[in-house]
Formats: structure tokens, sequence, C-alpha cells
């Protein structure tokens, strides 16, 4: 039996005026941040494994920055975005929070920022930016996350097209899905990490660093 929306929606957490605020900008103007049954998850499991630090790779407009620091009062957390415009207004919404002080926003493409320059070590990195490119930044920052630290991956799912075969995919998304499927392959697989799979939301894959 499929449970429904409305179900699902009684669960969510309620929301500063703030954050509502981002909701409706993110859907008006078609900005993807994370859904909301997601980042209640992903927020539960970081209560649960309490980081310090978190590296977010795809700030967006600062949403899941401003959630995951909402929860963790003793986390700071650095995010990394390219997108100009979005960065803007990331700043500017991170400085409206109540958690500024703990979020600092990195300008730049994360498969080419010095991110240890800032901080040589991450309890916990949260990937959420182009979903063809996983691999790669899995394998750039995963070295700074330290034996039972937890790498949070966002969209696996990528509203549907992940579980469809290469050849029902739409052509221009044919190699990000395949980039994706070859990535979800190589993770469950990995003798260094114990992963998960969380149906919820966009889809939301957990690896454990043993």
């Amino acid at each position: 039996m499929e449970i429904s929306n409305t179900y699902i929606e009684s669960f969510i957490q309620p929301r500063s005026a703030l954050l509502l605020e981002m909701e409706e900008y993110a859907q008006e103007q078609h900005v993807p941040i994370m859904q909301l049954p997601a980042i209640d998850v992903l927020n539960q499991l970081l209560r649960v494994q309490k980081p310090s630090s978190i590296l977010e790779i795809g700030t967006a407009i600062g949403y899941s920055a401003i959630r995951m620091a909402s929860v963790l009062t003793n986390c700071t957390i650095v995010t990394i975005e390219r997108d100009l415009e979005r960065v803007r207004l990331a700043k500017e919404f991170i400085a409206r929070s109540e958690v500024s002080n703990r979020i600092t926003v990195v300008e730049g493409d994360a498969l080419e920022v010095d991110v240890e320059s800032i901080q040589s070590t991450f309890d916990a990195v949260f990937i959420d930016a182009a979903k063809g490119q996983y691999m790669r930044f899995f394998e750039k920052y995963s070295p700074l996350v330290p034996s039972g630290g937890i790498i949070y991956i966002d969209n696996m799912y990528m509203h549907g097209l992940s579980d469809l075969d290469l050849k029902d995919v739409p052509r221009r998304k044919r190699t990000m899905i395949r980039n994706l499927k070859t990535f979800a392959d190589w993770i469950m697989a990995h003798p260094e990490y114990d992963s998960t799979f969380f149906p919820v939301g966009d889809g939301l894959l957990i690896c454990l660093k043993r």
C-alpha cells in the first residue's frame, strides 16, 4: 500500500518565517532545494551523528545549510556554490538567519576549490550539486572525512529517471543518469563504506566510512 502525501506531510516539522520565504522563492524561481521529508530525515540522522563540522557541495540559496545548522547548535558548515547569483542570495538569506556565524559560503567550482586551505577534515559531507559529477565530488572530498564520518548524498533517484533503462531516459539527460548509475554501483561495492539508500524525497544515500 502506498503512503499518501497528506500522511507523510503530517510528520514534517514546522519551519520559521525565513525558511518558508526561502521555500516560496525556490518554488517560484525553480531553484532546486531539498524536499521537505528528505531534509527532515537528514536532520534526524545528523542529530544522531552529532557532527561538529559539515562540508556541503552545492549551496543553492542556503536553505539546507541553514536547516542543518539550526538543528546542530555546535556545528560549523562550509558550503560551496559556483553560481554567482545563488551565492549572493545564499549570503543574504544566511545573514538573516540565527545561524549565520556558523556558516561559511565559498564561491567557486567544487571540483576546483581548495577546501583544505579552509579546513582539513569534516565529520560529514553533504553532496547536492551536479548529479553527473557525484563520483568526482566523492573522490575529491571523501579523503577529508575520518573513519566513522558520513557522506550524505541527495537526488540519487533523480525524479524516477535513475530507475529507467537508459534508452527510456530523455537523450539530453542520459550522460548524467549513466554517471549516476555508475556511481551508485561503485559506492555500494566500495570496501571502505557501508552505504544505505533511503527512499525519501528524491532519494538519499548515506555512506558511513569504516
